[in-house]
């Protein structure tokens, strides 16, 4: 299977090939040529498999120079004792028709160890493959999560180095402990002065410099993501859409055939991608709603067709999700299109340049008749964690009831009664602050100490890894600008 760039399809690479090099020199990401197809005794077949044989099972149909043993080999490593259940990614039914899909029993607690614990093996194994002589440094721009997520899976692999840069002030309070805590020697982590979007819009423009590439080349290194602009960290998500359909059918929740819809926290627009892979798979899917914050872009663009990052950023309690510039766009773009690379291009080029792009009537359609939006205020963000605690006892995470309030609006205004998945990407535990004053408890102080206050609250456990922030010590407190982004990577690669 060759992979091509959304902005010029010439451009053809292997699976090794496109996940060593992260991102097209074009700036465009790179897509399967052709999407697999899921056989169709798949899903029967997979009913008796675990998590990791699951992920082996889907992974090699888009990995075809990696032989089924290395990836099986991969799988093991990555879904294995560093995920509290053993299920990695279980399935929590409220009622007959709403499930949510737990995403975060790894090492960090979010839904991004679900990529980020196997990518280290994928990407080294591509260098190899490659024939890569060089060491690799991951740039990484994070809203919270990933930063983490991606520290913990590169920590110490030989070959590599990992760079984190986060807003300053911009994620929580163990989100900020998570990352400037962490050991590893191959590891550095950066507060940048701004937002979410001008940390990712800064590591862009360093994987563009053509300046810069040269001379790290000259140094022996060259620069790779664990954003989800990579196919290696956005294929392992493709994984439990398809895990959690298996499980809904096991447990006789539904009947194989049976469509369901996924209800997605949605940011950079990774995670819900990977459930539209999963449906171009031949998944039987439903709808996919795409669940905003005041941070509503992308819920307006499916309602206008037109995306406009000129617009006020808000700082929510759900973080992850303060982003205007939703890279993986550019890849339903392109796919829902026709793989039209010049028209993906040619909105990305407006994007960059004036701040907006309207689609064409065409394509407004075909990316509605898939995809369903809406959005969540404060407001009702607390009131869904509340209102899911005191029914259900329930403890969600603020990402989580966006989601969940979205999908129950989306029901009351559409009367589908599709059974629905919610996407629940984080432990409540990372937002203590925001999980206690949503169930009307005291929230004063800040960090550890709301750990053990809403644990004592709730009679539930909070992570390990979590309460083992405790003990850890402060590496890493610098604070850049960023238009000073390439010369902390510099620093860092002396």
């Amino acid at each position: 299977m060759r992979y091509i760039s959304t902005r010029d399809k010439s451009v053809k690479l292997s699976a090794a090939g496109a996940i060593s090099m992260g991102m097209a020199r074009d700036g465009g990401l790179f897509v399967p040529e052709t999407i697999p197809e899921l056989p169709t005794d798949a899903i029967e077949k997979m009913t008796g498999m675990s998590y990791p044989r699951r992920a082996a099972y889907i992974m090699s149909m888009f990995l075809d120079d990696f032989s089924p043993d290395e990836i099986r080999e991969y799988t093991e490593k990555a879904y294995g004792d560093n995920f509290d259940n053993v299920m990695s990614a279980p399935v929590k039914s409220l009622d007959d028709r709403t499930h949510f899909l737990e995403l975060w029993h790894g090492p960090t607690s979010a839904f991004k160890d679900m990529a980020l614990q196997i990518l280290p093996y994928l990407l080294t194994a591509s260098m190899k493959k490659t024939g890569e002589r060089r060491r690799v440094c991951i740039l990484v721009a994070t809203s919270g999560d990933t930063g983490k997520a991606a520290l913990e899976g590169f920590k110490d692999v030989p070959g590599t180095r990992i760079l984190v840069f986060f807003p300053k002030n911009g994620v929580s309070d163990i989100q900020e402990l998570q990352m400037t805590t962490q050991q590893g020697d191959n590891v550095g982590v950066m507060q940048v002065r701004g937002n979410f979007d001008d940390a990712q819009t800064g590591v862009k423009k360093l994987f563009s410099d053509e300046q810069l590439r040269a001379e790290l080349d000259g140094r022996g290194w060259f620069l790779s993501s664990a954003n989800s602009i990579n196919w290696g960290r956005l294929l392992p998500q493709v994984v439990y859409y398809i895990s959690t359909y298996v499980e809904l059918v096991k447990d006789g929740k539904i009947s194989n055939g049976d469509k369901i819809n996924f209800c997605v926290p949605t940011g950079n627009f990774g995670d819900i991608l990977a459930g539209f892979y999963a449906m171009r798979m031949g998944l039987p899917v439903n709808k996919l709603i795409c669940a905003s914050n005041s941070n509503d872009v992308l819920t307006e663009f499916f309602e206008t067709g037109v995306y406009n990052r000129l617009r006020p950023f808000h700082t929510t309690v759900s973080p992850s999700m303060d982003i205007l510039i939703s890279s993986n766009l550019e890849r339903l773009l392109f796919e829902m299109s026709g793989a039209d690379d010049r028209l993906t291009a040619s909105y990305m080029k407006l994007l960059n340049e004036e701040g907006s792009y309207k689609i064409n009537d065409e394509l407004k359609s075909a990316i509605n008749a898939v995809f369903a939006c809406g959005r969540c205020s404060e407001e009702e963000t607390r009131a869904a964690i509340a209102g899911t605690w005191k029914d259900s006892g329930y403890l969600i995470d603020t990402h989580t009831a966006v989601a969940y309030h979205v999908l129950r609006e989306y029901r009351r205004k559409s009367g589908d009664g599709t059974p629905s998945v919610v996407v629940s990407t984080a432990s409540p535990y990372k937002f203590c602050k925001a999980v206690l004053e949503s169930i009307g408890r005291d929230s004063e102080g800040g960090g550890l100490d709301l750990l053990d206050r809403l644990s004592e609250a709730t009679a539930v456990a909070p992570p390990k890894n979590l309460s083992g922030l405790r003990s850890a010590q402060r590496r890493f407190e610098g604070v850049c600008e960023k238009e000073g982004m390439a010369e902390e990577l510099r620093a860092f690669l002396k």
